[in-house]
């Protein structure tokens, strides 16, 4: 494995711990960081210098999860797994079936922070 590589990889695990001690389970860990890593590196993808055109609704991007907080950002980040898996295409299909496996609304801010302060495109090209 590259470096780089190493790098992605230790910082995904350095979430687990965290969620590890509120009862998530490693499977859901993994479901979860998943959701929430497509959509902080579709929202790096969509501004400068890759300006891509991205299918996902304003309201369930990225910055709708980092704007909220307590039992706003719980019912919110629902409310979007729910609504993107009803979007037509390859978004819909990403999150077939999904729900919100972290119940403890201040983990879940926490996870957003800690995924949210990192540069994952960026850290993927060292």
């Amino acid at each position: 494995m590259s470096n780089n590589t190493n790098s992605i990889v230790s910082k995904v695990w350095s979430f687990c711990n965290p969620l590890k001690d509120v009862g998530v389970s490693y499977g859901d860990y993994m479901e979860q960081l998943t959701y929430l890593l497509f959509l902080k590196m579709a929202d790096e993808y969509s501004k400068p210098p890759h300006n891509r055109k991205l299918n996902i609704p304003k309201e369930y991007n990225w910055e709708s999860l980092t704007s909220k907080k307590g039992a706003e950002l719980e019912l919110h980040y629902s409310t979007l797994l729910r609504e993107l898996s009803t979007a037509k295409g390859t978004l819909g299909q990403i999150f077939t079936k999904s729900q919100n496996k972290i119940q403890d609304p201040a983990m879940l801010a926490k996870i957003i922070d800690m995924i949210d302060s990192e540069q994952w495109l960026v850290m993927g090209q060292m």
